[in-house]
């Protein structure tokens, strides 16, 4: 699986429009409003190298309201719940 971590500046009011497209994009598991320099995030996981412009290059950026995109391949993921998994021998 290959995730991607998309920044993506909108116009500020088409914010939730805006959002609510791209999380009903295939492909897009979750969509984030925040604050600071984007206005939103969105998490793309796909199995091939090809989806991802199929996604992010041929969709989400043609949404209205989606001014610029910034993409970020993730390599690994490290989290609380991962590391637990990795040493549980499943004796709970």
């Amino acid at each position: 699986m290959i995730t991607a971590i998309v920044l993506v500046h909108t116009a500020t009011d088409q914010i939730p429009e805006t959002a609510q497209a791209i999380a009903d994009l295939e492909g897009v598991s979750e969509v984030y409003s925040c604050a600071g320099d984007v206005d939103l995030i969105a998490v793309v996981k796909v199995a091939e190298h090809d989806q991802l412009a199929d996604v992010i290059a041929g969709r989400l950026s043609k949404i209205e309201g989606v001014q610029r995109t910034d993409t970020h391949i993730a390599f690994r993921s490290y989290s609380r719940a991962d590391t637990e998994a990795t040493f549980s021998v499943g004796l709970d």
